[in-house]
């Protein structure tokens, strides 16, 4: 039985996993700076004191490594929406969306150059646009599925999977939109106008109790 050998107390695999962690930092830190397409496989080993042989030890090309970047800020995203959900389990469905809403926006208006992972603009870049078009579809469901204990017993699904839909491309174009400078409005305002159209899509949905 062969051992892993080991360099400063670590084994390769550990090495390999800390450059791996070390180029997609150095991958986010460019991207929040100039923008995605200033992420490239030379200037992301530079950044990360690596050569090009340990990129593609971790990363096929440099697509990969974009994909790899958005899905961590992605998930980083909705992790803050469900923690923030979770911590109002026991309000109405609309305390629950005002609550999503609010740690999004804030975390948008705080954290500008990171947020413009997500809500900015991937023109260019065929991984990221499918990448965004798939997390549309995704937060959709995950909303359709935290929303089902509190839908009316009759409600017809397709018709509540459009509106939760129109809702979700409508936030993702309002971000666009805010970050750009076109909506003028705090993070407060705006969390208050979206809460508003959540509430008047949600009406012919959610049990009465659930609409206060």
């Amino acid at each position: 039985m062969t051992t892993s050998r080991r360099y400063s107390g670590k084994t390769a695999d550990e090495r390999r996993a800390e450059r791996r962690l070390a180029l997609l930092g150095a991958a986010l830190d460019i991207w929040q700076e100039q923008g995605w397409a200033a992420v490239t496989m030379r200037g992301v080993c530079a950044r990360a004191n690596l050569t090009d042989r340990y990129f593609y030890e971790s990363f096929a090309n440099r697509d990969e490594l974009l994909a790899t970047a958005w899905e961590e800020v992605r998930d980083e995203t909705l992790r803050m929406v469900l923690d923030a959900v979770a911590a109002h389990i026991d309000k109405p469905a609309l305390e629950q969306l005002r609550a999503a809403l609010d740690v999004v926006v804030h975390h948008v208006q705080e954290e500008p150059a990171r947020a413009q992972i997500l809500f900015g603009d991937h023109a260019g870049s065929a991984v990221l646009e499918q990448l965004r078009r798939q997390t549309v579809q995704e937060t959709t469901g995950l909303l359709i599925e935290l929303a089902r204990p509190h839908l009316k017993p009759d409600v017809d699904g397709l018709e509540f999977r459009v509106n939760v839909l129109l809702g979700i491309g409508g936030f993702v174009e309002i971000m666009l939109a805010w970050r750009s400078g076109l909506l003028d409005a705090d993070a407060d305002t705006l969390v208050e106008h979206l809460t508003g159209v959540g509430t008047s899509l949600s009406r012919m949905f959610l049990k009465g109790d659930t609409n206060g």
